[in-house]
């Protein structure tokens, strides 16, 4: 059985493997510091642990890899018998995270 984990960072949930990288919402940690991963929801190696509604003593290491924006998303609106319309576009801020180590 691969090594697995759920973890919570910023208000959503992820499911991780170790050296998984993945990009979470804009994190303040610098590029290349380390960062330690406490809202620990299950962890799976040879048996399935599952909090209550966190693990306690768990931890996911993870190192901060860049920071980047996502793909632009355009948002268009008009009003109806006017000729009034408006385009405009939304790039969220991303950083991008490489798991080390599930503890």
């Amino acid at each position: 059985m691969k090594k697995f984990a759920v973890v919570e960072i910023a208000g959503h949930q992820y499911w991780i493997c170790e050296n998984d990288e993945l990009a979470v919402n804009n994190l303040k940690d610098k590029a290349g510091n380390k960062i330690k991963l406490e809202k620990v929801l299950l962890v799976a190696n040879s048996k399935i642990e599952i909090g209550q509604p966190y693990l306690k003593g768990r931890v996911v290491e993870a190192q901060v890899v860049e920071h980047l924006k996502g793909d632009k998303v355009r948002v268009a609106t008009y009003k109806a018998k006017s000729r009034y319309r408006r385009v405009k576009g939304f790039r969220s801020q991303l950083t991008k995270l490489k798991i080390t180590k599930i503890n």
